[in-house]
């Protein structure tokens, strides 16, 4: 029969307690941080004796009738009992007492304090005092030995000392705790305890199990364990007979082992979880009293100590044995059980095994069975029902068993439980993973509703607090931005523990009671109307668990596994179902996410799922019931969205997780908070998380997992980091920063395709960190000569940084790879211009267009042949982009704005590198429809005539302010024939080749005789004056030189010389700043300069115009003769009359 928990009864406020029974088991004494000591006669006792003794009481020990107490005035104290008379002082610290306890004999008190001493003082003679000095933090806990040659003691500096009293020395210690500064920051008390009477063995809590050292050698024997203790023991005590422990946990666990045998023999849960840290076990051993950190006290009645000590006791002979079948149930506690550990430990596995056998119709089956697979050994008979006269002992069926004999064994037992044998012989013992129990429903941002004190919610708007005492029952509303609303105090007359707020509206919800249903209640303080709160009365039996709010709209979820959808304004709207019980819910904008339990956990691990849904126009499931990732033996602990929107969750270990959109919805693990704590019982608080800055905003806890509402903690800002591998080195650094930037850049893409807007600024400043990185990680694989990681690499720039990686590869002399980005670098232009396209399909280029038709009559040769003549041409662009302004100030170019009076051809050419950069700005577009050339010069020849065509109208690319290509920029948007200089001088070396027609040959010859007259007239001229004659042309098609632009031309020169890597931008820019350090003079006079240069430009004009009119109709006749003669010229002919000239 299993023993019987009693419900609590609530003893003192909130905070360490402490619990013991008097001499002869007739009343229970407890203390508190109200310093009071309760004398209770029962659990029942409504009325129980109080003795006040100071402002805290911390601890109590009773004997001979004498009461003593560790007080929070730094003094241990004695009361009489049961008059609760002051009886003196019996000692002083200069710090609180933490523990006191009696000798077996009540003649001495042993106390240990937080300044690290341990006193032993005569009860008697209080000035007889001995001190123990070793401890280097607070002293925990201590115990005397049963023999009193030596007291244990426990310490915040992580050991277990045994001391020798009288020599006043250490004996020997074990470090096996974790060290805190304090008490209250201890993850345990490490309450220790002798075994009574014999005091053989020391029982030690450590973490999660019990360490049993022996006396004397001071050697780990054994230890005590159960898989159902996941959290740290706080308490351990011995019953009175020493061959039972009982132990109490953090997580509210009371377990009860048989020491021989290491069997669980009892196992209870606290009603409501709360940590244990007082137990006391009655003089009787049949029950346990215990205390809380809420103050309550709780009791364990009906154990099966004494009863599993009579069934160990050696056969008794069966005249004895029919004896005691006739004796009361109370009869088998009295029973000598002296030899209990000689026997038991003789015990054979056939016994052990036997021992399971239990009734089939008691309704306490399940729990007389272990989830650890091992009997627990409830008690030594059977009831088939309360009406028995007697009970059969087990070790009796174990022995007959064991024996071998089946027909005494099936005569012996059938008469008393016909189904005893049967249900032995076929249970089978299970042994494989244990189911974990499911984590109970919470509000993120919140701290335990058990708590006087508690924050509600604490999220991005503001903070909600919950006050519970006596003095008041209300809520606190305060919001980071006062310009949303102003504080706000509410009356809690209904009890609501949930919580959630937004900019719109407070949501409070309550639980159920007897007479009330769950209510909902919003403050909708945004609303333009007079009526601001409205409430919602749930239906009866349902209760809800968890509430949010999102943008117009609220959701609570209940235990009745529904979801029900509110407006702000109180509108119910849609209602659906939940595949398992919610564990919590968060709501951001249009976004709806809900944790839920998706089934059963085994080994320490939950089992949950997550649905994300968008509530918005286009509503949606997002994320339909999947599996929600938690880390190894972990809960979650927080549920949320970041700033920007985008879902996060945080699990028991420390470990953030953010969802990755462009990942298929994948969870991302980006930060880990226990990192960041000092220590073990360290934890933090989250509050709030940034994707932009990128911030993990939390509160430390020292020493705990909850922040103390008053005074308000402070909030501290944590980094994030993507758990990649070697993130030591620099590749591995700069690694994580990428993919890290990448991962939290995701959130603009959502942002924008729902219709917000977006910070463009903080998405380009992005991208641009990106490609940074990649290029830093670029330059790295080219040193360590991993070639083929640089073109994975290159494969996440853009296309204007593969340019750059291009051209880092070039000068790294690494064509292969160069050559392979060049490929890359098309393949990324193509696609491009493929996205334009469909984009604005009306706008595509007419040179595209005309390039096709021309490109189609070719063979597969020769386009084999212009593929490979692009990628050399893309290994040495960039350099020509940044040399061609330099080139052009160093030659004597020709005047390509010359109007009739000079041939034509001589205004056609213009050096390769311009008119590359013109082709990659402009992609040769044409102002008006035209027909391809009908030369039939080849492939190339018509190529050349279509660009030059295209662009006959004088550009005014060649002035430096009106350069349409801003950076070196790769953009070929469609294959391209060869534009370098050195092809064009290749094509025009070419001149008398097979491929001329014998007609062009001759025409070539005599445009070389007229050109030769009439280039030595002018040569000399135009070398003098290339400026002059520029500007002449240019003035039809831009407006007159500023005194900058003047001084540009003539200083361009000396920039570039200074600093050659500049762009034709940061050129203006450089220029700009030292035409600014001239004095005002020197400015006005090239002002004044640029004026009189337009002047003269306008009377050479005139001038110009007026000769051509009285040149006669000779000329006239003999230049339109030659321009139809040379139409028809292809470009080999054009480039060789422009290579002459040059």
């Amino acid at each position: 029969m299993p023993c019987e928990r009693k419900p609590m009864r609530y003893g003192h406020s909130e905070g360490q307690t402490d619990v013991c029974f008097d001499g002869k088991g007739k009343c229970i004494l407890t203390c508190g941080s109200d310093g009071d000591v309760r004398i209770w006669e029962s659990l029942d006792d409504d009325d129980p004796k109080s003795i006040n003794v100071g402002e805290k009481a911390f601890s109590l020990t009773l004997k001979n009738g004498k009461l003593v107490t560790a007080v929070s005035n730094n003094t241990v104290q004695i009361h009489t009992f049961p008059d609760g008379d002051p009886d003196g002082i019996l000692t002083r610290f200069t710090t609180n007492a933490n523990h006191v306890t009696f000798n077996r004999l009540g003649t001495r008190v042993a106390a240990g304090s937080s300044d690290f001493l341990v006193k032993v003082v005569e009860v008697a003679d209080s000035s007889q005092q001995k001190t123990l000095r070793g401890h280097d933090a607070p002293v925990l806990s201590v115990d005397f030995d049963p023999k009193d040659e030596f007291l244990a003691s426990s310490s915040c500096d992580g050991s277990v000392a045994v001391w020798n009293i009288d020599e006043q020395a250490k004996v020997t210690s074990w470090s096996v705790l974790q060290k805190s500064s304090d008490v209250t920051n201890a993850k345990s008390l490490c309450r220790l305890s002798w075994q009574p009477q014999s005091g053989k063995l020391l029982a030690v809590p450590v973490e999660t199990s019990v360490h049993l050292y022996e006396r004397n050698s001071w050697s780990l024997v054994s230890t005590l364990s159960d898989d159902f203790i996941t959290q740290a023991i706080n308490v351990v005590v011995w019953s009175p007979c020493g061959r039972f422990l009982a132990a109490g946990t953090i997580g509210g666990y009371l377990t009860l082992w048989d020491v021989s045998t290491k069997m669980c023999l009892e196992r209870q849960k606290h009603e409501k979880g709360y940590t244990v840290c007082g137990m006391a076990w009655h003089p009787s051993g049949e029950q346990i009293a215990y205390t809380d950190t809420e103050g309550c006290l709780g009791l364990l009645d009906g154990l099966p100590a004494a009863a599993t000590a009579t069934t160990t006791t050696q056969q008794p002979s069966k005249s004895t044995a029919k004896v005691k079948e006739t004796k009361e149930y109370d009869d088998l506690f009295d029973e000598d059980d002296d030899r209990f550990l000689d026997d038991e430990a003789s015990e054979s596995p056939v016994k052990k095994r036997s021992a399971v056998v239990q009734d089939d119709d008691d309704d306490d089956d399940d729990d007389m069975m272990p989830a650890t697979g091992r009997p627990r050994h409830r008690s030594s008979f059977l009831d088939d029902d309360d009406n028995s006269q007697g009970s059969v002992a087990l070790d009796r069926l174990k022995m007959t068993m064991a024996d071998g004999d089946g027909d005494d064994a099936s005569s012996a037992i059938v008469p008393l439980v016909p189904s005893a044998v049967a249900a032995a012989a076929t249970r089978p013992v299970y042994d494989g993973p244990m189911p974990t129990p499911p984590q109970r429903p919470f509000q993120s941002g919140s701290t335990p509703a058990h708590l006087m004190h508690r924050f509600m919610v604490w999220n991005s708007v503001g903070i909600v607090r919950g006050y519970n005492d006596e003095q008041d029952n209300a809520i606190d509303v305060e919001f980071h931005d006062t310009a949303v609303h102003h504080a706000m105090h509410l009356t809690n007359s209904l009890g609501h523990t949930l919580a959630d707020l937004s900019q719109e509206a407070v949501l409070l919800a309550c639980p159920s009671t007897d007479e009330l249903a769950s209510k909902l209640h919003c403050l909708h303080f945004s609303s333009w109307d007079t009526n601001k709160e409205w409430m919602l009365d749930l239906p009866k039996g349902e209760d809800a668990l968890a509430v949010c709010l999102g943008l117009g709209w609220g959701a609570v979820a209940t235990n009745a596994l529904l979801v029900r959808l509110l407006s702000v304004g109180g509108l119910q709207k849609e209602v659906f179902s939940l595949p398992g019980p919610v564990v919590s819910m968060a709501g951001h904008g249009e976004q709806l996410l809900i944790a839920f339990h998706r089934g059963t956990g085994f080994d320490g691990d939950q089992c949950l799922g997550v649905q994300l849904l968008q509530l918005g126009r286009r509503r949606r499931q997002v994320i339909q019931a999947e599996p929600l990732p938690l880390s190894r033996k972990s809960h979650l602990v927080w549920l949320g969205f970041t700033a920007e929107g985008t879902p996060c969750c945080i699990d028991s270990e420390g470990v953030v997780r953010l969802l990755n959109r462009s990942l298929g919805n994948t969870w991302t693990p980006i930060c880990n908070t226990r990192e960041h704590c000092k220590g073990k019982s360290d934890h933090q608080w989250v509050v709030g998380i940034h994707e932009n800055p990128q911030q993990l905003r939390c509160i430390p806890c020292k020493g705990s997992r909850f922040p103390p509402t008053l005074p308000r903690p402070a909030v501290g800002i944590l980094p994030f980091n993507v758990p990649l591998c070697q993130v030591a080195t620099e590749k591995g650094q700069m690694e994580e920063q990428y993919w890290r930037s990448v991962l939290f850049q995701n959130h603009y893409g959502f942002l924008s395709s729902s219709g917000y807007e977006i910070d463009e600024e903080g998405q380009n400043q992005a991208q641009k960190e990106q490609q940074e990185l990649l290029m830093k990680m670029f330059a790295l694989s080219c040193k360590l000569e991993r070639e083929f990681r640089c073109v994975e690499l290159a494969e996440l720039m853009t296309q204007s940084v593969v340019t750059l990686a291009i051209r880092y590869a070039s000068r790294s002399r690494r064509m292969g790879l160069a050559q392979r980005l060049g490929q890359l670098a098309l393949e990324k232009a193509n696609q491009e211009q493929a996205l334009q396209e469909e984009e604005e399909p009306e706008e595509e280029p007419t040179y595209t267009h005309r390039y096709r038709q021309s490109n189609g009559r070719t063979s597969r040769r020769e386009e084999e042949e212009e593929e490979e003549e692009e990628e050399e041409e893309e290994e040495t662009q960039v350099e020509e982009q940044m040399e061609t302004e330099e080139a052009e100030s160093r030659k004597p170019r020709l005047n390509p704005f010359k109007k009739a009076a000079a041939s034509p051809e001589k205004a056609s050419p213009k050096p390769a590198s311009i008119a590359n950069k013109e082709a990659r700005v402009n992609p040769f577009k044409m102002s008006g429809p035209a027909k391809p050339s009908a030369s039939p010069a080849g492939r190339a020849g018509s190529v050349l005539d279509t660009m030059t065509t295209a662009n006959r109208k004088p550009a005014a690319s060649t002035t430096p302010g009106s350069k349409q290509s801003k950076s070196p920029v790769l953009k070929p948007l469609v294959p391209r024939p060869k534009a370098k200089t050195q092809t064009l001088l290749q094509m025009s070396s070419k001149a008398g080749s097979k491929k001329q027609q014998p007609q062009q040959e001759k025409e070539r010859e005599r445009e070389k005789e007229t050109e030769e007259k009439k280039e030595k007239e002018a040569a000399t001229e135009r070398l003098k004056q290339p400026e002059e004659a520029k500007s002449a042309g240019d003035q039809e098609n831009r407006r007159p030189k500023t005194g900058f632009q003047l001084w540009l031309e003539e200083n361009r020169k000396s920039i570039l010389a200074d600093k050659p890597d500049l762009e034709e931008t940061d050129i203006i820019k450089e220029a700009m700043g030292r035409f600014r350090t001239l004095s005002a003079e020197d400015r006005l006079s090239w002002t004044e300069r640029a004026k009189g240069e337009v002047g003269d430009v306008k009377k050479r004009k005139r001038e110009e115009e007026e000769e051509c009119k009285e040149g006669g109709g000779e000329d006239r006749q003999q230049e339109e003769a030659s321009a139809k003669k040379k139409k028809p010229l292809d470009t080999s002919a054009k480039l060789s009359a422009f290579a002459f000239n040059k």
